[in-house]
């Protein structure tokens, strides 16, 4: 699983092509905690009734929802006033690509503590984007660490 920025494409990394995707869905969301779950559950109902990736359907929900809680809570700073991005594309080549954008300054994933180590097995967080790496077959961060792309085949 790739976890460092790369400066290559969505397009490229993956090999989705627009013109053949059986889903492409934009959502936007309030930097609202309590906006994340309803979304979840609505993308999740459009990725179960296409048939994205059966079978895979609870790894994308769990992962879903930790990348836009995490770009609540960190990228946005829970202000509603700010608004968190949600692109999911599907085809059945290539699997689900699920695109979170927020509003924040970014981050180092490469300085994220490891929550199996040491001290961080006590952390009430933390746990986020460790469990977004163990859920989706890949995933990279773009633009400082304010867009994660998630790959599920």
């Amino acid at each position: 699983m790739a976890d460092s920025p790369s400066s290559e494409p969505p397009q490229t990394w993956c090999n989705f092509d627009a013109a053949k995707l059986d889903l492409k869905l934009s959502v936007t969301l309030a930097a609202d905690r309590d906006a994340v779950d309803p979304v979840v559950r609505s993308v999740m109902n459009v990725v179960r009734e296409m048939n994205c990736a059966p079978g895979r359907e609870d790894d994308i929900e769990l992962a879903l929802t930790e990348a836009l809680a995490n770009a609540v809570v960190h990228g946005a700073k829970n202000d509603p006033s700010k608004i968190v991005e949600c692109d999911v594309a599907c085809d059945t080549e290539h699997g689900i690509l699920i695109v979170v954008r927020d509003p924040g300054s970014g981050f180092d994933p490469a300085k994220i503590a490891d929550p199996c180590q040491g001290e961080n097995i006590y952390s009430n967080h933390g746990r986020g984007i460790y469990l977004i790496n163990q859920l989706m077959d890949e995933v990279q961060f773009h633009k400082n660490g304010t867009e994660i792309h998630m790959l599920k085949r």
